[in-house]
């Protein structure tokens, strides 16, 4: 398999973890996403994927983008080891807490959207990161609350399984420890995060021990 990737992309983060967990053997493409305007927006990665968004997973001939259909991709052709619970309840819930990251807290922060403020409305480098960090922290305080409300979580988001949960939510806390974001008053998150972030598959997976890391 093929991965394209880039190494601060949380969406790609989440299928490196997986890959990882699943013992999976992959090679990391990198597609930076601010050299050379974006390599993301070249002709031959949109001939891969037309949404030019990291990550794409290119298996033999056919590939498929969007972290959440790669990772239930994964988890139907590799179940073992599982990364959802056996239960529908506990497959719904692990989905929720993964979909309030994936389409409430990211779509608002990603790069597009970051570029868009800036170039095309005007606001300064402070106003951006203002309205990176009040929707990272009102998202967060969102999971913290699915965390800290129900009985299911446990040494991870659900249970002492690790889950799409967590492989959803570590990258994003990643980032909002990069851009200072406030996560006082998540002691889930946090205790969650440090549970996680260094487990062999996570710590191989982050940012900084990708071959296009930047440093």
């Amino acid at each position: 398999m093929k991965l394209y990737s880039y190494y601060r992309s949380s969406a790609a983060y989440r299928v490196r973890i997986a890959l990882n967990i699943k013992g999976i053997a992959y090679e990391t493409i990198p597609v930076h996403l601010l050299k050379e305007g974006g390599q993301q927006l070249s002709e031959s990665y949109r001939s891969l994927n037309p949404t030019a968004l990291v990550p794409t997973l290119e298996d033999g001939d056919w590939a498929v983008g969007q972290s959440m259909a790669i990772l239930e991709f994964l988890e139907e052709t590799h179940p073992t080891p599982a990364l959802l619970p056996s239960d529908p309840r506990g497959r719904a819930r692990v989905r929720a807490i993964a979909q309030t990251i994936a389409c409430d807290i990211h779509p608002l922060n990603n790069l597009r959207v970051l570029r868009y403020l800036k170039q095309q409305v005007g606001v300064d480098e402070k106003t951006k990161n203002e309205w990176y960090a009040h929707w990272v922290e009102e998202g967060l305080a969102s999971v913290e609350a699915l965390l800290s409300h129900s009985s299911e979580t446990g040494r991870y988001c659900h249970g002492d399984q690790i889950t799409f949960a967590d492989l959803f939510l570590i990258p994003q806390v990643v980032n909002a420890r990069r851009f200072d974001c406030n996560l006082d008053g998540m002691p889930e998150i946090q205790r969650i995060y440090k549970a996680c972030v260094d487990l062999d598959a996570f710590h191989k997976a982050a940012p900084l021990n990708q071959p296009d890391n930047q440093t």
